[in-house]
């Protein structure tokens, strides 16, 4: 419960403060434009704060931060005065027109560059691409990439870490093979493979898509060794305590915690014989797990074991000068708004399935989970998502950026607007397609539950 708390609060600050930071950039170019901003609007609904600056702009917070808007003077507007019909914007300039509708996607843009420059300033943590296991007969293992090999470019583009090598892989959605660079472990020589993508084309629903190329990383280790014991419990009743090793279970040894966790899951209300180490010393429990009603009646004892994280000779953090650290955080900014926009390119056309488009409650759930890391990470999350919000704006729907930026191009070459029939009729269809595709990855959401 607290964690979907968590998540719900993280999004709705988040939220709001990307549509602050796209709207503010629709509103500072209209101020430089010479256009009067009558409202700026965080969120709809029911005002909270209303505050109206000299210039007669008022400023709102509302109830549901789940959107925002910025409206400019039109002298289409009832009871616009003669001598403020020059501050309209559609008395502006074309080229000043889609000056301000594109201000508020590239200010998502600067807003994602101004937070990795943060990042790469107090250090960026990442862990080397370093192959902890290949599996079998998987075109990773086809292609001779061995465990312990470390991948350093895909197809030219440097891989750095592991964020960087899915990021790659994704980009190659599509394709028939593609060529990596690794180096074996000891040797500072590169040599080049060659992955035959086809076999991973028919994998693309699985959650894990390097897994599914055969590629898998170091990963934290469960340790037999209790972190937790909770109140009230199953455990707790039984005598286990916080630090006790799980030695036995009815009398075999116990190797993983994989395996002592799937016994309990298999034996609600059964007693089973465990044998822990506990300073020193051996002791005997009799746990009785309970029976987990909202779990498909599995067995529940109510542990928390320790994990080991991955191995320091895994980790590196990257940190730079400011002025290098925003170099890297343009080219990472450029990397993603790149990467957005092949897979959207790929989605549209059909190489990657609609069931890959997630929805609001997949972005809280990322929200409260990168909260949870560190706030590094959550920066990284806000950067992301200011990303695609600058991206999906530029589509070419009416009723986001892009569509606007469209009817004003068209103006530009016809030398006269689109019809108002014409804009009305283009408005119903984007509207259409955007509650389809919002239905979409709200049902996404859900069905991945």
């Amino acid at each position: 419960m607290l964690s979907a708390l968590l998540s719900c609060i993280v999004f709705i600050f988040s939220v709001g403060v990307l549509i602050a930071a796209h709207e503010c950039g629709h509103f500072f170019t209209a101020r430089f434009c010479g256009v009067k901003v009558e409202r700026f609007s965080i969120g709809f609904g029911k005002t909270l704060w209303r505050y109206i600056d000299k210039k007669g702009t008022e400023y709102i917070l509302a109830l549901i931060p789940l959107g925002g808007y910025v409206k400019m003077l039109n002298v289409r507007s009832t009871g616009v005065a003669c001598s403020l019909s020059c501050q309209a914007f559609n008395k502006k300039t074309v080229l000043q027109r889609m000056a301000i509708v594109m201000a508020g996607p590239l200010s998502n843009f600067i807003f994602s560059i101004l937070i990795y420059w943060i990042v790469f300033i107090i250090g960026m943590p990442t862990i080397r691409p370093v192959i902890n296991r290949i599996i079998i007969n998987s075109p990773a293992s086809e292609a001779k990439i061995n465990a312990g090999m470390e991948i350093k470019s895909i197809d030219g583009m440097d891989t750095p870490d592991w964020d960087s090598v899915r990021i790659a892989f994704l980009k190659k959605i599509g394709n028939d093979y593609v060529r990596i660079g690794v180096t074996v472990p000891g040797s500072k020589k590169n040599s080049e493979k060659i992955i035959n993508l086809r076999p991973w084309k028919d994998n693309l629903d699985k959650k894990d898509l390097l897994q599914s190329l055969g590629i898998e990383g170091p990963r934290p280790h469960i340790e037999l060794v209790l972190d937790q014991v909770k109140r009230n419990s199953a455990a707790s009743r039984a005598g286990l305590r916080m630090g006790d090793k799980i030695v036995t279970v009815s009398g075999k040894l116990e190797t993983t915690w994989n395996h002592f966790s799937a016994i309990i899951r298999d034996s609600p209300n059964k007693a089973i014989n465990i044998g822990v180490e506990r300073a020193g010393k051996h002791v005997h429990v009799v746990l009785v797990p309970d029976i987990d009603l909202h779990n498909n009646n599995q067995g529940f004892a109510g542990l928390v074991p320790h994990v080991r994280l991955v191995s320091d000779q895994y980790r590196t953090t990257y940190c730079y000068q400011p002025f290098i650290a925003l170099s890297k955080a343009v080219l990472k900014t450029w990397q993603l708004i790149q990467f957005t926009v092949n897979m959207l390119s790929k989605l549209i056309i059909g190489e990657i399935s609609l069931n890959h488009l997630s929805g609001p409650i997949s972005i809280a759930q990322s929200a409260g989970k990168s909260v949870e890391y560190g706030f590094r990470y959550y920066l990284i999350f806000l950067s992301r998502i200011s990303i695609n919000l600058g991206v999906i704006n530029l589509l070419p729907l009416l009723g986001l950026d892009g569509g606007h930026l469209l009817c004003l191009l068209i103006e530009k070459i016809k030398g006269q607007p689109l019809s108002e029939y014409m804009q009305a009729f283009s408005y119903r269809i984007s509207l259409i397609i955007l509650i389809i595709l919002m239905g979409l990855a709200i049902f996404n959401d859900f069905s991945h539950f």
